[in-house]
């Protein structure tokens, strides 16, 4: 166990944890929502630093990101536990361990030795991703504080849920993150991952404040949040804070309690990729549809074929110090070539 950051002690031995937004006041001997913090006599513990569920090489269009060193590779770790209980959830069999009755496991991995594998493997950055990265905060900032003089970059994949407080103070160590944004309606979205929906916009327009790159995923459920009506509100929310924000619309699956519902029509996606660009996004890409136009890399300005790709992999990328050599226009991002 390592003693957590981000709480304060309470009378009667009760702690306040403020790492993410829930705040739970958490009793003597009882764990926060995320299941992976306890209280132990008064003090804050982490139960899974060190202890890696997941660690394994990806493409980082696999997190997804599509405007942060496109191309490169990424060292991706986890550990099990989540702050969210969200219906559709991939990942259900580490991120709801706890919640499910199970216990937490992992291997005994240190910092030190994910930033050597990193560098083993020649990865541009190490991505936290997989369940919730807020839950492991302490072993995200601790690796990153290795990787960074050693000019490995550190991504976050995360619900957005995050206290500002823990965020300011990540904020010189992460360089990118994607943020899920899992609808624009409160009722439903608390229904959908239990969890309200404006800490998640509050996080949105921090991340972006403080200079870190970030990029946005829906993923589109039938019958939740695939309506046109919330769709442009997503898509108008994110251009009025930046057009530049890239805009992943992506499809959803059946899975863990969201087995009854139908696979994301394609045409629903395309449709969605379309109100996004209408309202002024200059990036916006259909996922998990491998082959499908919406997932290449277009000049906003000229429409240019800047980067192809299919799936997770990329088959040309002609950007030009990031800039479309056919017009000139600057195209957003970080290491785009």
């Amino acid at each position: 166990m390592e003693e957590a950051k981000f709480y304060k002690k309470e009378p009667d031995q009760k702690v306040r944890c403020y790492l993410c937004s829930h705040r739970c006041l958490i009793p003597p001997d009882k764990l926060g929502i995320c299941g992976v913090r306890r209280n132990i006599d008064g003090t804050l513990y982490s139960l899974v630093y060190g202890k890696a569920i997941a660690d394994q090489v990806d493409p980082i269009e696999k997190k997804p990101f599509f405007h942060f060193y496109p191309g490169s590779l990424s060292f991706s770790i986890a550990t099990v536990g989540c702050n969210f209980r969200c219906l559709n959830c991939q990942n259900f069999s580490i991120s709801q361990i706890i919640n499910e009755g199970g216990q937490i496991i992992g291997k005994g991995l240190k910092p030190e030795q994910i930033v050597e594998s990193a560098l083993l493997n020649r990865c541009e950055s190490i991505a936290y991703t997989y369940t919730e990265p807020t839950i492991f905060l302490e072993y995200v900032l601790d690796t990153a504080k290795i990787a960074k003089p050693k000019g490995i970059k550190n991504v976050l994949v995360t619900n957005g849920y995050i206290t500002e407080e823990a965020l300011r103070e990540a904020a010189p160590l992460i360089d990118a993150a994607n943020i899920d944004l899992k609808g624009f309606n409160e009722e439903r979205h608390l229904r959908l991952c239990g969890a309200k929906l404006k800490p998640v916009l509050d996080s949105i327009r921090l991340y972006h404040d403080l200079g870190i790159w970030i990029e946005v995923t829906t993923l589109v459920i039938p019958h939740h949040n695939d309506s046109p009506e919330e769709l442009d509100q997503i898509a108008h929310f994110l251009a009025d804070l930046d057009p530049a924000i890239p805009w992943h619309v992506t499809r959803f699956s059946p899975a863990y309690k969201l087995i009854d519902e139908p696979r994301t029509p394609i045409e629903t996606l395309q449709k969605a990729r379309e109100i996004g660009l209408a309202a002024g996004l200059r990036y916006v890409y259909t996922g998990n549809i491998p082959g499908e136009m919406g997932e290449n890399t277009f000049c906003y300005q000229c429409h240019t074929l800047l980067i192809e790709r299919r799936g997770f992999f990329l088959k040309q990328n002609i950007i030009k110090e990031a800039h479309c050599p056919n017009c000139g226009a600057k195209i957003d991002g970080v290491g785009l070539g």
